[in-house]
């Protein structure tokens, strides 16, 4: 079967397939079919299904090639994984969800289903729990909704912090003064800041107070109205830090606590404090528990493709580990 596609300027076609044609050599290996370019007119050349499952894709990455996006491995991918139940369009649907630009002009917006629903829960629910795997824009998407809130004057300050696992007897033995010894575990914060925000800004808005960037220890005592408060790395806090960290959050604020429960670096035996936040916190209604899966990995298509192996693995493990268990019941 051979379907053309007319009209597409070949600017777009040439944007749609990707330096050295990479996109659309993705296209054609994932959905076996061949695609010809002859100035504005496309061809697809297949079987029947598989040629108009790569006709929807083509369109769909036209769409968003129109709206001025450079098209990336990953939209590709992802319309990709939304052919089977012909739901390309939400890719073009979520491009419509702008949050901020960076310091650049780069705009920031939700790449997959999983992190427009992330989104929708900040803006709608005082207290979001982002859970996921690493590369899921769990903590960048949360910056900048921060951000896009303080410039709009919804709250008064930007407070970021993370548990900083290391800050016992460890820590001693680096240099400097104790702000010094916690900055490399706030340092992905600081970089997404200066992303969006810029330096200049950043630091002339830390001086005034209004953005704080601290380890979770220095949460403690304080009631924390009109901010916009991130918990990241949630899953390393203790229960106690956990609660403590909740019952700081005061009138007109809004909280965003995010963590892979993958990754946890607390010691053996010792209970997240994430963990069991999602158990006693899942019923009240102000409170949003959003999931963030491999299919939302917006890193390199490296990063999804590791990120389920260790999936994989782990479940195997865990199967393994259970069998371990019925076999010594049985024994008995």
């Amino acid at each position: 079967m051979i379907q053309t596609i007319t009209g597409i300027n070949s600017s777009h076609i040439k944007n749609i397939f990707g330096e050295y044609d990479s996109n659309a050599k993705i296209i054609e290996k994932t959905l076996r079919v061949t695609l010809l370019q002859r100035e504005n007119e496309l061809k697809v050349i297949g079987e029947e299904g598989p040629v108009k499952n790569a006709c929807e894709v083509i369109n769909s990455l036209y769409e968003l090639s129109k709206k001025g996006n450079q098209i990336a491995t990953q939209n590709v991918n992802y319309c990709l994984s939304l052919v089977a139940t012909h739901n390309t369009h939400l890719a073009v649907e979520i491009d419509n969800d702008l949050i901020c630009h960076t310091i650049t002009g780069k705009p920031v917006k939700p790449k997959t289903v999983g992190q427009k629903e992330y989104m929708d829960a900040i803006r709608e629910k005082m207290i979001v729990f982002g859970i996921g795997p690493a590369g899921t824009g769990k903590t960048y998407l949360a910056m900048a909704a921060a951000i896009t809130a303080f410039k709009n004057d919804e709250v008064n300050r930007i407070i970021l912090t993370r548990p900083a696992i290391e800050a016992g007897e460890k820590l001693g033995f680096l240099p400097g003064d104790l702000q010094q010894k916690i900055d490399p575990y706030l340092r992905p914060l600081y970089d997404a800041l200066y992303q969006i925000m810029g330096a200049e800004a950043f630091l002339k808005n830390q001086e005034k107070g209004l953005i704080e960037v601290a380890p979770l220890a220095y949460m403690r005592g304080r009631t924390l109205d009109n901010s916009f408060i991130i918990l990241d790395e949630a899953q390393n806090t203790t229960p106690a830090q956990m609660k403590m960290f909740l019952t700081r959050i005061g009138f007109g604020s809004k909280a965003v606590i995010t963590g892979d429960l993958t990754q946890k670096d607390l010691g053996a035996g010792e209970k997240s404090g994430l963990d069991e936040a999602i158990n006693v916190l899942s019923g009240i209604e102000e409170i949003a528990i959003k999931q963030l899966t491999n299919a939302d990995v917006v890193r390199h298509p490296l990063v999804q493709k590791i990120v389920t192996a260790y999936d994989k693995y782990e479940n195997r493990q865990m199967s393994r580990r259970q069998g371990k268990v019925k076999d010594r019941h049985y024994d008995n």
